[in-house]
């Protein structure tokens, strides 16, 4: 169970209302969009399932549980930081949790702050010390994420809202399994198999007519 002012904080860090520039990266669904991968909502939630479960979803789902271990510990916190930034798919996906982390750790000076780096790596920190726990955090932050993709989607293939809701419904299963599935995780265990998706991330760099940073 996580307690009401746990409760509060993780809604509010987990917030669209909360500024770390998400609206701005499409996570290489752009590039995805222009080239017919994804065309209308079943693409669209099948694109977002696959990222989710078998990619950066994932893999930020284990750099956050492991950062929320050791949030007191600044050394780890570093190595952790560095691997997430080493492990990102393509320059524009390292830009996005990279730059989307220091928003975030410049955000959350109000509350005592956490380092600036990779977005997974001090969400997960930052719970820690604000007593929000390890699974909650989890949780909060891959449907933070999954949130910023759909906004994304809404846009770009374009659908409407209520399709877009539709989306967030259907994979609220996803959500709560990839958070279950990371939970004895190492850092071993870091890695994906979205190809596609890795490709449309790093094609969108050169991609002519761009709406969104990644």
């Amino acid at each position: 169970m996580i307690d009401q002012p746990g409760l509060a904080r993780l809604l509010c860090f987990a917030s669209p209302a909360f500024p770390t520039g998400g609206f701005a990266y499409s996570h290489g669904l752009e590039w995805a969009v222009e080239a017919g991968d994804v065309r209308d909502q079943a693409g669209f939630s099948a694109w977002l399932a696959m990222v989710l479960a078998d990619g950066s979803g994932r893999s930020d789902a284990i750099l956050l549980r492991h950062a929320h271990r050791a949030a007191e510990d600044a050394d780890r916190l570093a190595e952790l930081a560095e691997l997430a930034a080493a492990t990102a798919p393509g320059l524009e996906r390292q830009l996005e949790i990279l730059a989307q982390g220091a928003a975030f750790a410049a955000s959350a000076a109000a509350w005592g702050g956490v380092p600036a780096c990779a977005y997974p790596v001090a969400f997960g920190a930052f719970a820690a010390r604000q007593g929000i726990g390890e699974d909650a955090a989890c949780i909060g932050y891959l449907t933070a994420w999954l949130g910023n993709l759909v906004s994304a989607g809404v846009r770009l293939v374009p659908l409407g809202q209520f399709a877009g809701l539709r989306v967030l419904r259907g994979l609220e299963d996803t959500v709560l399994a990839v958070a279950d599935n990371t939970a004895a995780a190492g850092l071993d265990d870091l890695g994906g198999a979205c190809f596609r998706a890795d490709i449309a991330a790093m094609r969108h760099e050169t991609q002519y007519s761009r709406m969104f940073r990644s």
